[in-house]
């Protein structure tokens, strides 16, 4: 579920097919309403126009703009990614908090991360929460869920290194990063699993001043991507 004027924008820019959508009388008061409405129509997709109390109804924000689009879940796996890939594969290991799942992909694509993987779990990838924070980057980031047994298999058909993220890991400044990384980070509270702990090739930290103790998952996760996609 795309809510809002620039999540059906960007989900009109992707190639995901798009099932129908709720409009409100809201719609055309809103900057650029008239132009998406009429894209929406040309595009072809199914329309149901509202009441805006109704809207209220089905929205997920407090001051709905008076869209709401509902696309196809994109077919997606690590069987899409062939063997020529480099960079940095990202993982997420029961990371729980919608915001910063969304978060965390929109920062995967700005830094061009190849994919976005969530493990058992982590929140849905498709919550609208997490769509919403991702702010369309889920249309064309290749983001999906998988297992750390389809995780191994494709590992080892690859020979991609795992770096796990831990406050007790080597710290980033000594770390070379490797042509293919898969880098896992954990949970908000509890941190990596014993499943990415036993999985990893090496634990990396960020050096924090003293008196931090920790950075918020989606931060750290923006910071990690910079350092190993440099």
């Amino acid at each position: 579920m795309a809510e809002g004027v620039r999540a059906v924008e960007e989900l009109l820019r992707s190639p995901l097919a798009i099932r129908g959508a709720l409009i409100a009388p809201q719609l055309l008061e809103a900057p650029r309403g008239d132009t998406l409405a009429e894209a929406l129509g040309k595009r072809g997709v199914q329309l149901e126009e509202v009441a805006s109390n109704e809207f209220a109804s089905a929205a997920e924000t407090e001051s709905p703009q008076g869209v709401i689009a509902i696309g196809e879940v994109p077919a997606r796996s690590l069987a899409d990614l062939d063997d020529s890939w480099k960079g940095v594969v990202l993982v997420l290991d029961a990371v729980q908090d919608p915001g910063n799942v969304g978060t965390i992909v929109r920062t995967a694509a700005a830094f061009g991360a190849v994919a976005t993987i969530t493990l058992p779990g982590t929140v849905d990838l498709w919550n609208a929460k997490v769509v919403r924070s991702g702010m369309g980057a889920h249309f064309t980031h290749p983001a999906f869920s998988s297992t750390w047994a389809e995780l191994d298999t494709f590992r080892a058909r690859t020979g991609t290194r795992l770096f796990a993220a831990d406050a007790e890991g080597r710290n980033t400044s000594s770390v070379t990063p490797a042509p293919r990384v898969t880098l896992v980070v954990g949970n908000e509270g509890a941190g990596l699993s014993k499943e990415a702990r036993e999985r990893a090739d090496l634990t990396i930290a960020i050096p924090l001043s003293p008196g931090v103790e920790s950075l918020n998952v989606a931060v750290a996760t923006g910071v990690l991507l910079y350092l190993l996609s440099r």
